[in-house]
């Protein structure tokens, strides 16, 4: 496959600040681009957003992390899916 080069011109301290966010996510600057570009054209639009932040703040990363220690708690943290199955369809009953 053919590659392109792909340049723009930015501010010195946005491009900082985009390096140091992308150091923090574990990619580089490069890679990003990449990744924004390789979406783009997958869903036809911007189709993600990735935020640093507190994770206290994230409500779903909250939840999870609740339900794991219940099921820690109640001694069901290692079930198979089959199990969880099993569980399900016994509660529906």
């Amino acid at each position: 496959m053919a590659s392109s080069l792909v340049q723009f011109r930015t501010d010195d301290s946005a491009k900082i600040k985009a390096i140091s966010i992308c150091e923090k996510l574990g990619i580089d600057l490069p890679t990003y681009m990449r990744m924004c570009i390789s979406r783009l054209i997958q869903e036809n639009g911007i189709p993600f957003s990735m935020k640093l932040g507190d994770e206290s703040e994230n409500k779903a990363l909250k939840a999870m992390k609740e339900a794991s220690r219940i099921a820690k708690e109640n001694g069901i943290s290692e079930m198979t899916l089959d199990e969880i199955n099993a569980e399900i369809s016994e509660a529906r009953k």
